[in-house]
């Protein structure tokens, strides 16, 4: 019984993380659409594509088939929802580009820890889990950023693959010693997103080619 509870409250963890992650993914994408003056159709569309465009990745490589996106009416709706409230409330959003990197990071780090939690439950090794758990976080901002006509960020200097993927590597290893209830798995996200926010700060960024 106490077993069931606890896979139960895995569960309903995963669930409301993947959903708050939509939120804030699908936030951060109609941000970025507002900022390039997209109709409410266009902001929509790039909201729901940055909100479940990573999670639709990571369901079809792990054989997930409906991926979510479709077959839980939840995700879509939450994710058109917070598109039209930030279509409609941006006036009051000062700051879009601050707002967009703060989601974004948010995003980031929600995507990372249930992305990588999903692909150790259908039974992927660690070392694939972790690269799933990164394309799951990354995936809907790039698309984003292809949507919106901008070079996407995670081929750029700025750290944000990386964080990706440290944050799986962290999350699988604190599966593995047996810390995987919903309290430290929101501590790891919330480390993550608070090491993309410091990289953004401290401006720090990956090496590139010299020409």
């Amino acid at each position: 019984m106490q077993g069931d509870l606890r896979v139960d409250e895995a569960l309903n963890f995963l669930l409301v993380g993947d959903l708050v992650g939509v939120a804030v993914f699908a936030a951060s994408g109609a941000s970025a659409a507002v900022a390039k003056r997209l109709d409410l159709f266009g902001v929509a569309l790039v909201g729901f594509v940055a909100a479940l465009g990573g999670g639709i990745l990571r369901d079809l490589v792990i054989g997930a088939v409906p991926p979510l996106a479709f077959a839980d009416w939840r995700y879509a709706v939450t994710a058109v929802l917070a598109s039209i409230a930030v279509f409609w409330l941006h006036p009051q959003l000062n700051r879009l580009r601050r707002t967009v990197l703060l989601l974004d990071a948010a995003g980031l780090g929600l995507f990372t820890v249930t992305g990588t939690l999903k692909a150790l439950d259908a039974g992927v090794p660690p070392v694939g889990a972790c690269l799933i758990g990164m394309l799951t976080a990354i995936g809907g901002g790039l698309a984003r950023d292809l949507l919106t006509g901008e070079i996407p960020v995670v081929l750029q200097r700025d750290i944000y693959a990386i964080v990706a993927l440290g944050g799986a590597i962290l999350v699988t290893i604190m599966r593995e010693i047996g810390l995987s209830g919903p309290g430290p798995m929101a501590l790891g996200a919330v480390l993550i997103t608070g090491l993309r926010l410091l990289a953004l700060y401290r401006r720090w960024s990956a090496p590139i080619a010299v020409p």
